[in-house]
């Protein structure tokens, strides 16, 4: 006779153990792993935001005050959150109606063919072509004396640089921050476009509806709230920017991170150290309510994808 092993008998409901000890909890190899991540998260991001948070509300000989954070309302550190926010808003719509188009083009495309393989490979590489590396391929492309400018110059009389040096101003950083935002926005919308199932568009098709009947009631619903989603990353991501315009901009700080860098590390007037650190602090609030209303409208369309 053959015997048979025990069955250990199923939980009322039918539920099985989970994983990772009692309750759920990850368990100590889990912790371990992690380590290294929390590590680099604590030193590099938790670190940073608290020396920025208690340095805004602190004067120079590290008594409280709330001066630091008035003076951002004010002068010229004011002006900076505007250009700041007219530069990252600008290059976001532009990033995110031409990203759109150039992910559509590849969206209905064939799924393995060259196209497709070829703009995503080079948009991963592009969307993180930046600082003194895109600054100078920018110079050496339209600076004053740039291979294209010189060509201009000579075999078109065209002068770019006639009215004003544009390239470094917002007009230019504009531009340059383009550069990088379009293939952001592609890597960042495609997913949203390969999730409009062939399904849905048959079977409005069936029903007698219109390519416009579709788009506006079934595609475009779906695709607003990602592309806001993807809107308000490019601004984050623009409003963060640092490296490409300081390799860029030599003289003046037209936008914050700019105006930052002034207040660290200017040799004129000195114990502005926490006037920057408010500056910060006025950053991570703008980029945490962008991030804060892409994480609502993600949670809206997490039910499409299900």
């Amino acid at each position: 006779m053959t015997s048979v092993a025990p069955v250990a008998a199923a939980k009322p409901g039918g539920s099985t153990p989970k994983k990772g000890g009692a309750a759920g909890r990850p368990s100590a190899a889990a912790w371990l792993v992690a380590v290294p991540f929390l590590a680099f998260v604590g030193t590099f991001l938790v670190y940073p935001t608290v020396l920025v948070l208690f340095g805004a509300f602190q004067d120079s000989n590290g008594a409280f005050t709330l001066e630091n954070l008035t003076t951002l309302f004010t002068g010229v550190v004011f002006d900076a959150f505007v250009r700041s926010i007219e530069l990252s808003a600008l290059t976001a719509v532009i990033g995110a109606i031409f990203g759109a188009l150039l992910t559509w083009a590849i969206a209905v495309g064939n799924p393995d063919g060259m196209l497709r393989r070829t703009v995503v490979a080079g948009s991963g590489v592009l969307a993180q072509f930046g600082g003194v590396p895109l600054a100078f391929a920018f110079l050496a492309t339209v600076g004053f004396e740039g291979l294209v400018t010189k060509f201009l110059r000579d075999n078109v009389g065209i002068d770019l640089f006639a009215g004003s040096a544009w390239l470094f101003e917002l007009p230019g950083l504009t531009l340059v921050y383009t550069f990088f935002q379009i293939p952001l926005m592609v890597i960042v919308f495609l997913p949203a476009l390969d999730g409009l199932r062939p399904q849905w568009r048959e079977a409005n098709a069936s029903l007698g509806g219109t390519s416009w009947t579709y788009w506006r009631h079934v595609g475009g619903p779906i695709l607003t709230p990602p592309f806001l989603g993807a809107l308000l990353l490019l601004f984050a991501n623009a409003f963060s920017a640092y490296a490409t315009a300081a390799a860029l901009v030599s003289q003046g700080s037209p936008i914050v991170p700019l105006q930052i860098r002034g207040f660290l590390t200017g040799e004129v007037v000195l114990g502005q150290e926490n006037l920057g650190k408010a500056l910060g602090l006025g950053m991570v609030i703008v980029v945490s309510i962008a991030m804060g209303v892409n994480v609502l409208l993600q949670k809206r369309v997490a039910k499409w994808v299900r």
